[in-house]
């Protein structure tokens, strides 16, 4: 038995199969990325919190000798059964490597991949119909949320898109739709652009916000980011419907048909939630304005879903 193995024994450390389990699932929580492993991280106390380990095992230390150098290393041992573990999930291509992963994000960090994702979904037995809806992200979606925000921003964009497949079971489509949702939500902060509002589930695991298309899917509307724009429920299906538009200078325009409705329709207590809009209110926007929605997609809003 090695030395390593030895302290692994004596100390009563989990097993690494179980801390790659662990992993994942804080993997998950954190919405798909962790940092590396180092002294002082949050994340490392948090997965020795998983185990409830003793301050011995927390802080129990490994040394090698290097006799030709006359010097001893020391290292973690957690630092050391946590590392092993991400190394192994890379290995089964669970995990992207920090190396990896700053290619995308320029974060040094731990991401899930596809595999990985389906693999915490059965672990925390979340059914796979709930991927579509969590913001979990996994190193394949990332890598099409940099596509989206890396391209240039056309002059004369063409928000259809003739050759797209309607299909919603291709892995295809669900990736490119988990990357569209992905990037128009981040691009807007996680916030409605019509009210602001921001909040998550209370497991931390969804946000209210939406990625609504400017022109929808069913009229071949771009999964691009200047045919997105983020919104709540309420006020997505309000502009789906024609409640409301966005005149090129991205300043909200409410139908006059609102006049002809109760007074009590539309009402949340005392605020409705679209009269408390009023002539010169714009939507919230991304800070960077090559992602803003594009005239051209605004534009068929207006003419084809809009109620004057």
């Amino acid at each position: 038995m090695s030395y390593e193995s030895q302290m692994l024994e004596e100390l009563a450390m989990p097993a690494k199969r179980e801390v790659e389990n662990a992993l994942i699932k804080i993997l998950f929580k954190h919405n798909g990325v962790i940092k590396e492993f180092g002294s002082g991280q949050e994340i490392v106390d948090e997965i020795a919190n998983e185990f409830e380990l003793s301050n011995n095992q927390r802080e129990a230390y490994l040394q090698t000798v290097y006799r030709k150098e006359n010097r001893i290393k020391r290292s973690n041992l957690w630092h050391r059964l946590l590392f092993r573990a991400a190394d192994s999930l890379a290995k089964e291509k669970l995990v992207s490597r920090p190396t990896s992963t700053f290619s995308l994000t320029n974060k040094k960090e731990w991401m899930l991949t596809e595999d990985g994702y389906d693999k915490a979904l059965k672990l925390l037995d979340i059914p796979i119909s709930q991927k579509y809806i969590l913001p979990t992200k996994s190193y394949e979606v990332e890598k099409i949320i940099k596509k989206l925000n890396e391209k240039p921003r056309p002059e004369n964009y063409n928000p259809f898109d003739t050759t797209k497949k309607l299909s919603k079971s291709t892995k295809e489509y669900l990736l490119r739709a988990r990357g569209f949702r992905q990037a128009i939500i981040e691009a807007y902060n996680y916030q409605c652009a019509f009210c602001g509002i921001k909040i998550q589930s209370p497991d931390n695991f969804c946000w209210e916000v939406e990625a609504a298309h400017i022109v929808p899917h069913s009229f071949n509307g771009r999964d691009d980011i200047w045919n997105g724009i983020a919104l709540c429920h309420l006020h997505h299906w309000a502009f789906d419907v024609g409640w409301f538009t966005i005149k090129n200078d991205f300043k909200i325009v409410i139908s006059e048909k609102i006049n002809s409705l109760p007074q009590n329709y539309g009402k949340i207590c005392d605020r409705d939630f679209l009269r408390s809009s009023n002539k010169n209110s714009k939507i919230l926007l991304p800070k960077r304005k090559e992602i803003y929605p594009h005239q051209n997609s605004l534009i068929w809003h207006r003419e084809n879903k809009f109620y004057p």
